[in-house]
């Protein structure tokens, strides 16, 4: 009984800046700024004490550091994205992003509930956050409260936000460039564009976008090469048979989503019709768990809501270290997924 008493001793003994310092033969001092990445230390010191405080397990009292430096080294991320679809990717860059900082990360889903939304944003404030990442579901949308007036940053991410904040945002014109693109590279020349409701900003951008890429190659535009509907697969596999009841049918479709797309090769697929070989189909999204399902394998769009996220964490985190940054809309650039469709 003893010797497990002495075990279990052992095990609750914590490592201290102290032991660091010992175990690298320098000062408390020396030991204390080459973890907080202060002072002047030599880069090779500095190095070399955090090997040694990562061999012995040293971490540092969160407390005494939120003390001391008086911040709490965690950010609260409020979203209207219950279904997760995009807030997670979204939150994996954040956490990415800030891991190097020693940052934690609170999530809070606060749906479409405004009284909801204050009590989180209250809470986040009475545990003295540094500051705050909005997201949601749409970048048309605010989310249902007012974050212009608090005493910390906010910075907004695939939602919108107020113009004198920074609020960053898929490239949608770009992306939707790249997928015509891929599909004039193809050798498609009657190219339609099946998407979700036109009540979305990104409808009418991308539809913009797509309208302007095929006057720029010489390509003719029906009046029914836009097609708007739902967001769901449903939609995709009624706008197939819409096209095919006609006689100008598609050799290229760009969905708007990777669902629409999903239905829209699946219906192909129940009327014989090859994909890609005969028809050539772009979604966009890239939402891993439909494009690597579909079959063929889709070819789409990612909106890189990862390197995003990562992008609004390390911005949240130079207006927090007081750095100027510059507000206003910033649109990241998407990238063209090609599989097998």
């Amino acid at each position: 009984m003893e010797t497990m008493s002495v075990a279990a001793a052992n095990l609750d003994a914590r490592i201290t800046i102290y032991d660091v310092a010992a175990a690298a033969g320098v000062s408390t001092a020396t030991a204390s700024k080459a973890l907080n990445g202060t002072g002047r230390v030599s880069s090779n010191t500095r190095a070399r004490i955090k090997q040694v405080a990562l061999d012995l397990g040293f971490r540092p009292n969160a407390l005494a550091r939120s003390l001391t430096r008086k911040r709490s080294f965690t950010v609260g991320l409020l979203t209207d994205d219950t279904y997760g679809r995009f807030t997670l990717p979204v939150m994996a860059g954040i956490s990415e992003g800030l891991i190097d900082h020693g940052v934690s990360v609170f999530l809070c889903a606060i749906e479409d509930n405004p009284e909801l939304a204050k009590t989180h944003v209250d809470a986040m404030l009475d545990k003295q956050i540094d500051g705050i990442i909005a997201t949601g579901k749409r970048v048309d949308r605010l989310l249902p409260v007012d974050l212009t007036h608090l005493p910390i940053p906010v910075v907004y991410a695939l939602t919108a936000g107020p113009d004198d904040a920074v609020t960053i945002v898929p490239d949608d014109s770009q992306g939707t460039r790249e997928a015509v693109g891929h599909l004039i590279r193809q050798g498609r020349r009657r190219i339609v564009h099946i998407t979700g409701p036109a009540s979305f900003r990104v409808v009418e951008e991308r539809a913009t976008a797509f309208t302007e890429k095929l006057q720029a190659a010489g390509l003719s535009i029906s009046g029914s090469a836009i097609m708007r509907g739902s967001w769901s697969e449903l939609w995709g596999h009624e706008a197939v048979n819409v096209l095919w009841s006609g006689s100008d049918r598609p050799d290229g479709i760009f969905c708007g989503n990777d669902q629409i797309a999903r239905g829209v090769v699946d219906a192909l697929r129940e009327r014989k019709i090859d994909v890609p070989r005969d028809v050539s189909v772009v979604g966009f999204d890239n939402w891993e768990i439909v494009a690597e399902q579909t079959r063929p394998p889709l070819t789409t769009i990612d909106m890189n809501l990862k390197e995003l996220g990562r992008q609004a964490g390390q911005t949240l985190m130079r207006l927090v270290n007081g750095e100027a940054v510059e507000p206003g809309l910033w649109r990241m650039p998407c990238t063209l997924v090609v599989r097998g469709s």
